[in-house]
């Protein structure tokens, strides 16, 4: 099976007349597309030439952002007044189909999205010089740099909605890219933000952040606490990792992909947490459906080894990838061949059913992969 083919296909099946993208079609708690997910999808999208649906997918985000506009200007109203703010007033991480909140809880308050977007916007502009698309959004990213600029230092759950007490270096590095995607698409996007300060100098100031209080041991870590302090996550030494911090680097930049610490980071993230000859695990102390391998991990770490010239390590995540396609061409969200906690996943199994499968976002950065590898001719 070409499941190059085969996951353009299952993305653009599963793309909603919305042009938002559901999480996965056959697991009912990700039937709702997320802002982090849709961003990579989209870019993927961007990747092999479907551009007109990465631009409906940026759409479905404007008219959402719009549509609850409002409680961005509640958040900001509380905090200048010193008001605590409450679950209900941060913009949710996940929307229905049709761009509504749902009914259900969830752990709605993650910052990483709304800068992931704004991220894969510029991205789309760069790969299409579609400018007519900055001045259709241009109130909803006026919209999310005011939202980003002044909550970006709370505590919020990080990308795998965990851990609320934290702050996390992914996070602020997705908004970072965010902030500074608004400054430099030729111009077109300018904002301003809530504090009244450059854009840029926003997110200077979360880079300065991220390298003071969130390197340890030479290497980034998964969380710091609201005081700057590296924090410990269960039991776990503080100086732990999460195979979400390659994003640091790729795509988002916040460090440069050879950076020392950067490179140190990925060093441990290859001890800790990628199986020889397999996936790669999100972290060590994971209890999700067991703490198996997660297959847009693996890719997006293949991904990383494209820009700093690492090909064979790339090939052979990517041939990782496609093994774990099943008949139909689906790429699932994790394998259990190798779990951290094995005695946890059958909870897992019996609460929500079976692993989704297939989960957009694995197809999305396999696409990634695949296409990084082509361009550069290490196919």
């Amino acid at each position: 099976m070409d499941l190059y083919r085969r996951s353009i296909q299952v993305i653009l099946q599963n793309q909603a007349d919305s042009g938002a993208y559901i999480a996965s079609p056959n697991f009912p708690s990700y039937a709702y597309c997320w802002l982090r997910d849709g961003s990579f999808i989209a870019h993927a999208m961007d990747r092999v030439g479907e551009y007109s649906s990465a631009r409906a997918f940026f759409q479905w985000v404007d008219r959402t952002i719009r549509c609850y506009a409002w409680k961005v200007d509640r958040v900001l109203d509380k905090l200048e007044k010193g008001q605590p703010l409450g679950d209900s007033d941060y913009l949710h991480t996940r929307y229905t189909l049709e761009g509504e909140e749902a009914a259900s809880e969830w752990w709605n308050f993650q910052l990483d999205g709304y800068g992931t977007w704004l991220w894969a916007l510029a991205e789309h502009v760069t790969i299409t010089g579609d400018t007519a698309l900055l001045n259709e959004v241009a109130e909803s990213v006026q919209i999310t740099v005011r939202y980003l600029s002044v909550l970006w230092m709370l505590p919020n759950y990080d990308c795998w909605e965990e851990h609320p007490q934290y702050i996390h270096p992914h996070t602020l590095a997705a908004i970072y890219a965010g902030l500074y995607a608004t400054e430099t698409i030729d111009g077109h996007l300018a904002p301003t933000n809530a504090s009244g300060l450059p854009n840029a100098y926003v997110a200077d100031e979360i880079r300065r952040f991220v390298l003071e209080h969130g390197v340890q041991d030479g290497h980034l870590v998964k969380h710091i606490s609201p005081l700057g302090k590296t924090a410990s996550v269960g039991g776990q030494p503080a100086a732990v990792v999460d195979a979400s911090l390659i994003g640091v680097a790729t795509p988002y930049r916040l460090s440069p992909p050879d950076d020392t610490v950067m490179r140190a980071t990925v060093d441990r993230i290859e001890a800790d947490l990628h199986c020889p000859g397999g996936g790669v695990h999100r972290y060590l102390a994971d209890t999700y459906y067991g703490g198996g391998e997660w297959v847009l991990l693996a890719a997006w770490l293949g991904w990383y080894y494209t820009e700093v010239g690492e090909w064979e390590r790339a090939r052979e995540l990517l041939h990782w990838v496609e093994a774990q396609a099943d008949g139909d061409g689906h790429l699932p969200e994790q394998v259990s061949t190798h779990l951290l906690a094995p005695d946890r996943y059958a909870e897992w199994e019996a609460r929500w059913g079976p692993v989704a499968k297939p989960l957009l976002w694995s197809h999305a950065m396999y696409l990634i992969l695949y296409r990084a590898l082509e361009c550069a001719g290490r196919g």
